[in-house]
């Protein structure tokens, strides 16, 4: 039943989003200010949402991690990878929006000094060493154990890589978007446009942790019914 309203809304939200970036939002900057094509400012209305749906993702890593220590329950485990994998998705569409966004601005793909560049470089390689090191380790209990740990320490990444601009404001040539300080977005349009864009990657994300949740159960029971044979 989730599904059913879950997959169609998803769909029709992420219509509606790339209808309003493409024939409603303007640029979100002055043209003039543009160092390059002004219309690939554009990118902005995919990179602020997606990167906040990869620490949403994330902070669902952490708190079913914590969730799988206090219980032991094998429904957060699942939770924790399925939202973690999705995460890692989010975090390399982070990655490559902002260094597409980069070109433009700064013109380069990567400012080397750059604070949020770097620490949102090593929040994807945590969250990747954290599905390797699921991997890693074959017995079930172990494993989430061990996961849940690295989910619950891997998680200071993600304030990290989020305050970056702020306490290390001389290393970083990345604008403040949100919260105080905050000068990169403005107007109706532009602000409604970010809020649909962020609540249909939200939505997205949901539905990808929605059918790994299923899958990892049913690689779960595979997993299972091959051991107790080995037995």
């Amino acid at each position: 039943m989730l599904r059913k309203i879950l997959f169609p809304l998803t769909a029709a939200a992420l219509a509606v989003s790339i209808y309003l970036i493409f024939f409603v939002a303007p640029i979100p900057i002055d043209p003039m200010d543009a160092g390059g094509n002004p219309i690939n400012f554009k990118i902005f209305y995919f990179h602020v949402p997606i990167a906040a749906t990869a620490y949403v993702a994330f902070g669902i890593v952490f708190v079913s991690s914590i969730m799988y220590l206090r219980t032991k329950h094998e429904k957060w485990d699942t939770i924790a990878v399925s939202a973690s994998e999705a995460g890692v998705i989010f975090a390399v569409l982070t990655l490559i929006t902002g260094s597409l966004w980069a070109r433009s601005a700064w013109g380069e793909y990567w400012v080397t000094w750059d604070v949020r560049l770097n620490t949102s470089l090593v929040l994807f390689l945590i969250y990747l060493s954290y599905l390797m090191v699921r991997k890693s380790v074959d017995e079930p209990e172990k494993r989430a154990r061990l996961s849940a740990v690295f989910g619950i320490i891997g998680f200071i990444s993600v304030p990290l890589s989020f305050l970056s601009i702020r306490l290390w404001n001389r290393a970083t040539v990345h604008p403040v978007v949100v919260g105080p300080g905050g000068g990169g977005i403005g107007g109706d349009v532009v602000i409604g446009t970010v809020l649909m864009n962020i609540m249909a990657f939200f939505l997205l994300l949901t539905s990808i942790v929605v059918l790994r949740i299923e899958n990892e159960k049913l690689s779960e029971e595979i997993a299972f019914i091959k051991r107790t044979k080995n037995l």
